[in-house]
């Protein structure tokens, strides 16, 4: 006679592992199989190691594109690289933590995260609760502007768009929950 297997709940403790890094990655590989350029956004604290002199209000968008990085390394904590700003190697790392994005440039898809500092202190305010979230409202990044590698690049005159032909479509942002 064989004993029935004693069935535990499922301890509620227990966190699982984000799902963040495994979407950051699949999204980035969505965008090179498709031939668009993934861009990040980030919010920019302490723990972000980018150049400061490119950081406005507090983020950051960053070309995270196979051609526009060295030694990418999309793990489960952080981001790492190296990339150049204005002609100048630079080693970026970022924590997944402050990912606010991943999208194409070309046409906007991708998909938003909340700040995880923000899920944790949400989680923390268990006794109280939880009040109306205010609507999220996400905007087109502004296509960043190339700058010249060198003096001579500086001095050529950038050839206008022909006003003829259509103009792009602008690239936005679409939350999931």
């Amino acid at each position: 006679m064989h004993a029935a297997p004693v069935l535990m709940p499922y301890p509620v403790l227990m966190t699982l592992p984000s799902t963040k890094p495994y979407l950051v990655r699949a999204i980035h590989e969505w965008c090179a199989d498709n031939g668009f350029t993934p861009y990040l956004a980030v919010a920019v604290d302490a723990r972000v190691r980018v150049p400061l002199e490119f950081v406005r209000d507090g983020q950051i968008v960053l070309n995270v594109g196979l051609d526009a990085t060295n030694r990418l390394t999309l793990g489960n904590e952080f981001i790492d690289f190296q990339a150049r700003f204005g002609g100048v190697a630079r080693d970026i790392s970022v924590p997944l933590a402050c990912v606010t994005a991943i999208y194409a440039r070309e046409n906007g898809v991708g998909m938003a995260f909340e700040l995880e500092a923000e899920e944790a202190a949400a989680e923390e305010e268990t006794t109280t609760p939880p009040a109306e979230a205010p609507a999220v409202v996400l905007t087109a990044v502004p296509e960043l502007q190339s700058v010249p590698e060198t003096e001579a690049d500086a001095s050529k005159p950038e050839s206008d768009p022909d006003p003829s032909s259509p103009p792009r479509p602008r690239p936005t942002l679409q939350r999931i929950k």
